[in-house]
């Protein structure tokens, strides 16, 4: 069975006194925020940090509470938000990314001296970080599950593997999604497909991985209510794709030409140091722990119903 997720049309539960619900904190509300947002409003009061006040404004017409938090502030105030976020809420979900440098991540740092400034956490409190695949490095294809050692191949994976650590270790205990690619209507590869940029031949290809954003979502509230404490879940769709067959699904779904075929050295030149090194890694990843642990069913299990949602919402 699946999870029993909220709907987004619960007229019972809309009914519900709002300083009654339960309290949920989301720490860096963005695009998968506000899908959560959107699914468990009637069921919690959620409060949402973003970085700035020019961004609330969306937070607050989805039906949230708006916190301005920086937590790349060395000492945040209370006028970052710092004051209000201890405490606040038994159930907190981390969206933010970790730090823009360096192999140790200060966010994860200082968001559990924030939120340890007040008090231990409430019997039953949860919080679950969201993290990357990009932890397991280059797997060279090789098949691959939560009981793989982590070897971040960048800057940017240590970052994400020093930050599960840090709230794992914590009073929190924190759950831990690892997350591939996300992909929606809105985070299509459409502009890398009308710039060309070439992919590797077939025999040289990476194994690439996916999750819709709207399962994503879902997959969070599913932690919410079942993941265990310090587990980690590879958060991803059924699929295992090259990433040249991934574009070309793309491309055939929105009338862009495929992408072409290319040497590592043409490619290098075309596509930028960002883009080489997620196309330096492959690795096909297991996800039975999220199905039968978080007791999650899919809504889009491949990529051909992901695309197939995704253009039609274009």
């Amino acid at each position: 069975m699946g999870a029993k997720l909220p709907s987004n049309s619960a007229p019972a539960r809309t009914k519900r006194p709002r300083l009654g619900r339960p309290r949920l904190l989301l720490v860096g509300c963005g695009d998968i925020g506000l899908r959560i947002v959107a699914r468990l409003g009637a069921r919690f009061r959620i409060f949402g940090t973003v970085t700035s006040a020019a961004r609330a404004g969306a937070l607050r017409r989805a039906g949230a509470i708006p916190i301005v938090l920086d937590l790349d502030q060395a000492a945040p105030g209370p006028a970052a938000g710092a004051s209000r976020i201890a405490g606040l809420a038994p159930r907190v979900m981390v969206l933010a990314p970790p730090s823009a440098a360096g192999r140790r991540d200060r966010r994860a740092r200082r968001l559990v001296r924030l939120l340890a400034s007040a008090r231990a956490p409430a019997p039953g409190a949860r919080l679950i970080y969201i993290s990357t695949t990009g932890v397991y490095g280059d797997r060279q294809g090789a098949w691959t599950d939560e009981t793989t050692p982590p070897a971040p191949g960048n800057d940017r994976a240590f970052r994400r593997l020093d930050a599960e650590r840090t709230l794992r270790s914590s009073r929190w205990n924190a759950a831990v999604l690892r997350v591939p690619g996300i992909y929606a209507a809105d985070r299509l590869p459409l502009e890398r497909l009308r710039a060309g940029i070439p992919v590797p031949f077939p025999e040289q290809d990476v194994y690439t991985n996916h999750v819709h954003a709207d399962d994503l979502a879902r997959a969070c509230i599913a932690a919410l209510y079942h993941a265990a404490p310090t587990r980690l879940y590879n958060t991803i769709d059924d699929t295992q794709l090259r990433l040249g067959e991934y574009l070309d699904r793309v491309a055939d779904r929105t009338g862009l030409p495929r992408p072409p075929r290319a040497s590592w050295d043409a490619m290098r030149a075309a596509a930028g140091p960002q883009r080489m090194s997620f196309m330096s890694e492959s690795r096909r990843l297991r996800n039975r722990r999220m199905k039968q642990e978080l007791r999650l069913r899919l809504l889009y299990p491949d990529i051909a119903a992901g695309l197939a949602a995704a253009v039609d919402a274009l």
